[in-house]
């Protein structure tokens, strides 16, 4: 059988895939925000069945997430394009949630293309600040990981890379009113 590491070069896909094997059994429907991108093909891969969200603006129109199905709902990388995740978060049409978030780093300002106002980070979270953002907008956080992203350079930032988490994942519940 081949490694994860040879079939998953990045770090990030195989930390996230081995979070979510943790928490969903294989063959589950998948809600996967944001438009297909590469990693919605790993999850299929590894026998998931995937469906995205197709660009909708979900910061103006959270509420068009419940026209979607899905067992499970993944947001990998892209609360941080929201202006507002707590509406979006608060619209999710399924009970599980896995989440990731590019950490705020220190040494390092918020990724922004000048290009695509689509592809600006308007958020870069500490841990604390996505666990109360997921806790108001009504999920239980069941686990966290973080993960540092070094990048192979030399210089102050790359070094810092291989010490200070750079990803953070969070795996949660849906709360009951009990």
């Amino acid at each position: 059988m081949e490694s994860m590491y040879r079939i998953y070069p990045e770090k990030r896909y195989r930390k996230t895939l081995a979070i979510l094997k943790q928490f969903v059994s294989s063959g589950t429907t998948i809600l996967d925000l944001g438009v297909r991108n590469p990693f919605s093909e790993v999850m299929e891969k590894e026998g998931y069945r995937v469906i995205n969200t197709q660009g909708e603006d979900l910061d103006l129109f959270p509420e068009k997430l419940r026209s979607y199905q899905g067992e499970m709902v993944t947001a990998l990388e892209i609360l941080e394009h929201l202006v507002n995740p707590f509406g979006v978060l608060q619209q999710l049409p399924a009970q599980r949630l896995l989440v990731t978030v590019p950490l705020r780093l220190w040494f390092a300002t918020a990724y922004r293309n000048a290009k695509d106002p689509r592809d600006c980070h308007y958020h870069e979270f500490e841990p604390w600040q996505l666990d109360m953002l997921l806790e108001k907008a009504g999920w239980q956080i069941k686990y966290r990981e973080k993960w540092t992203h070094p990048v192979g350079k030399i210089g102050l930032r790359p070094l810092l890379r291989y010490f200070v988490p750079r990803y953070y994942a969070v795996y949660a519940e849906r709360m009951t009113n009990d």
